[in-house]
């Protein structure tokens, strides 16, 4: 059931009721101290963000919002793999400081969390949300005003996390907290399963992508994400059209990032993401100097469990071996964090 509007900015959305917004908090909302306009200023002073939210909402009607193509009628309450009809659930909303250092800064990076998800990965960690779709429904308008407050609390970016299935309603709702005062980017914060058709929509409104490239092959990207055989070319595509449209990770003055692509590659056991055939690729086809997070965050949750290789931690020395492929292959512009857990291996084996 929808919640109404004012229900929904008196209510709680959060873990445990972590973010309250307080009455009239988004009546003023503005950034002060950001200089430079985000993409969808832009798009919207020329006119055409209002035909991109038209062109994504017809989408609704025989959804080819993913690689899925389930091909339902969301706009009827239709239902495809992900589960969602045309209304945004969301799970959370709040300060991160848990992402990439540029993008939280002093205040954070805005998370937003949609749930349901186009992949249901067997060893998610987030399973409650992409699996199980627990969270509230909401509109548009909703959405927009948690945009603003995302801005108000002094967050340097409004993360859109697990977008793609909601593109519409995103599209709509920041033209809605534009006209509202919203200045800030956004993070398109997805699991890389995107196709190039619908990324072509948000030429020109997203500032910074932050996408997953978690398998290289088709075998295990179909035994660990519910048949999706085709993620390693759908991802790879849409890094390349990721990069044609944002370019480079690029900072501020205060190293806050303000455009550019920012991968994420999670290193599994026994090698099953592919991450030395992932460097390769990534030397080949884009720039040395592309931002990369080789994270070593992997553990055993959901049903991993049941799926013999991916059934334990990775080891120190499967972590130190993916860093050395990045090294080895010339990447330059490696995440801070994962440099630091690199050394941190290295000191540890050495002791």
């Amino acid at each position: 059931m929808k919640i109404t509007r004012r229900a929904f900015i008196k209510g709680t959305i959060g873990l445990g009721g972590a973010l309250v917004v307080p009455d009239g908090i988004l009546q003023a909302a503005g950034d002060k101290d950001s200089h430079r306009s985000p993409a969808y200023e832009m798009l919207e002073n020329k006119g055409l963000l209002v035909q991109r939210v038209e062109q994504a909402y017809a989408i609704f009607q025989e959804c080819r919002l993913c690689p899925r193509q389930c091909g339902v009628n969301r706009l009827k309450g239709e239902k495809g793999f992900c589960r969602s009809t045309a209304s945004p659930v969301i799970y959370s909303a709040h300060p991160h400081f848990g992402e990439e250092a540029s993008l939280v800064g002093s205040g954070g990076s805005g998370t937003i969390f949609f749930s349901n998800c186009n992949l249901r990965c067997v060893f998610c960690q987030n399973w409650p949300i992409s699996h199980e779709g627990r969270g509230k429904e909401i509109g548009d308008e909703d959405l927009a005003d948690l945009m603003l407050y995302i801005q108000k609390i002094s967050c340097h970016n409004v993360n859109l996390v697990t977008p793609t299935h909601l593109m519409p309603n995103i599209l709509n709702a920041t033209r809605i907290a534009h006209k509202k005062g919203l200045r800030i980017p956004l993070v398109y914060n997805t699991s890389g399963y995107e196709s190039v058709e619908m990324l072509k929509l948000l030429d020109g409104v997203v500032d910074i992508y932050l996408p997953d490239m978690k398998f290289m092959g088709a075998q295990e990207a179909e035994l660990y994400m519910a048949g999706a055989a085709d993620y390693p070319e759908m991802g790879q595509n849409a890094i390349l059209e990721m990069h044609r449209q944002v370019g480079l990770h690029k900072t501020d003055a205060n190293g806050i990032t303000v455009r550019g692509v920012m991968i994420r590659h999670l290193v599994m056991p026994n090698r099953v993401a592919g991450t030395e055939k992932f460097v390769r690729w990534l030397v080949a086809n884009l720039p040395n100097s592309t931002y990369v997070n080789i994270m070593h965050q992997y553990h055993v949750d959901y049903k991993a469990y049941d799926y013999p290789k991916i059934q334990r931690s990775i080891t120190a020395e499967e972590y130190l071996e993916a860093m050395e492929w990045a090294v080895q292959y010339g990447l330059t512009n490696l995440d801070p964090k994962s440099v630091a857990v690199r050394d941190f291996y290295i000191k540890h084996q050495k002791n």
